[in-house]
This record gives structure tokens, C-alpha cells and sequence, in this order.
């Protein structure tokens, strides 16, 4: 349980959902851990509690990864606080739904700049920092890889650059023996898509398990690739999607 012992990481996005479940398993298996938030202030300093009650030191940070300041200065300051950097989960992100002919261009703007330029800065910030055996692991989405209707191809759009990103990011600091990987999560139980709204049955249904994944079992998945375990997996999607895909 202490494979990441020493290990400092920073989880943006990390005050709920996924975010905050994968810096307290991160600190679990020995991390000290940095979360971003930009209104979820409360929920991050809760999540901040957990990790220090665990003997790990957290920092929670406001952060709009929609700024590209901030996307930047949110790295820096994690790096600075924590004294280094080993491991950045890009895990902020949004997600607008809507058919294509309701999609403004600010929605354009919103979801390119969050789910696209902001995951570039921190991963191009983090780089700069990072020693040999870094980690950049950034979440993505099973509609990557199965779109089962209308309405996501803004957000599918965004989520699927990440993978080229991802690899890209592996050819170019495999040298440095700093690995990048994806994660495309399925139908997870979070505030943003509980598993009793509205489309959940439907949205179970289209996996092939029949249920709804958990944050924490995402967050086990992005643990094991920041650790030394996985020290030769890079360049790599893995699906977190109940056989959303399959």
C-alpha cells in the first residue's frame, strides 16, 4: 500500500468525483497530494483533511484550468508547495451536451480551453519539473471509443485530442523516462452523472456489466499507473467502462 511513498503528486479537479477519490488513494499508497478546485473550495479542503489524517501532506489550490495562467501557475505552485513533482492527473474537465446545431462557439471556446489547452499547459508545466519516473495520467472518456448517439461531439472532440496528446507525450519524454498514459472512464457514479439521474438506467444498460462504475475504481486504476508498477506502460488508453466499448 506504500508504492508511492515519497511521491508527490497533483490531481487538478480534485475537490469531488473522480478528482478527489484519486488523490486520496494516491496519498493512501503513500503520496503527498495537491488538488486544484475552481468553486469547490469546501469539498477540497475536506478532501485535504483525508489526506493529512492519513500522515500524507495536501494543498488545496484555486485553479480555473479554463485560464491558461492558471493551468500553468496551478502546477507551479503544487511543484513549489510539495518541494518537486512526480505524478499530474489532469482530471479537471467539463462536458456540454447538445446537439450540434445548439453548440455556440463559446461552448466551443469553454470545452477546448479546459478539456484540451489546459491538460497541454499543465502537462508541458509538469514536464519541465518532473524527475525520471514521472507520471502524467490524464482522464479521459469511453466516448472516445463508442459513440451510442447524438450530442457529444463537442465532448467527444475534446477527449479524443487527449489520446493523440498522450501519445505523443510518450514518444517525446520516453528519453527522460517519463511515461503518459489515458484513462477513458465509463458511466461513473459522481455528482456530475449520479447513478440514479435521470439517463442512468440507460447509460447501464450500454455496458456490459450492466451497472455503474465508481470513482473509486477509476482512481485504483490511475494509482497503479503512477506506480512503479507500470513503469512500462506508456503511450496507453486504458478503459475503466464496465465493457461500455466492448
Amino acid at each position: 500500500m506504500n508504492s508511492l511513498n515519497g511521491k508527490k503528486a497533483l490531481v487538478t479537479g480534485g475537490s469531488r468525483g473522480i478528482g478527489a477519490a484519486t488523490a486520496l488513494r494516491l496519498a493512501q499508497q503513500g503520496a503527498d497530494v495537491a488538488v486544484t478546485y475552481v468553486r469547490g473550495e469546501e469539498g477540497a479542503r475536506e478532501v485535504v483533511a483525508k489526506i493529512e489524517a492519513m500522515g500524507r501532506r495536501g494543498i488545496a489550490l484555486r485553479a480555473d484550468q479554463a485560464l491558461a495562467a492558471d493551468a500553468v501557475e496551478g502546477v507551479e505552485r503544487a511543484a513549489g508547495a510539495l518541494g518537486g513533482l512526480d505524478v499530474l492527473v489532469n482530471n479537471a474537465g467539463v462536458g456540454v451536451l447538445a446537439p450540434l446545431d445548439q453548440l455556440s462557439l463559446a461552448d466551443v471556446d469553454r470545452v477546448l480551453a479546459v478539456n484540451v489547452r489546459g491538460v497541454f499547459l499543465a502537462a508541458q508545466a509538469a514536464a519541465a519539473r518532473m524527475p525520471r519516473g514521472g507520471r502524467i495520467i490524464t482522464i479521459g472518456s469511453c466516448l472516445t471509443q463508442h459513440a451510442p448517439g447524438p450530442g457529444g461531439v463537442l465532448y467527444t472532440l475534446s477527449k479524443s485530442a487527449l489520446i493523440g496528446l498522450t501519445r505523443a507525450l510518450a514518444r517525446e519524454l520516453g528519453a527522460r523516462g517519463i511515461n503518459a498514459t489515458v484513462v477513458h472512464p465509463g458511466p461513473v457514479d459522481t455528482d456530475m452523472n449520479p447513478a440514479d439521474g435521470p439517463s442512468a438506467a440507460d447509460q447501464a444498460a450500454m455496458t456490459s456489466l450492466g451497472r455503474y462504475g465508481t470513482a473509486d475504481e477509476v482512481a485504483s486504476i490511475v494509482a497503479y499507473l503512477a506506480s512503479e508498477e507500470a513503469s512500462y506502460v506508456t503511450g496507453a488508453e486504458l478503459s475503466v467502462d464496465g465493457g461500455y466499448a466492448a
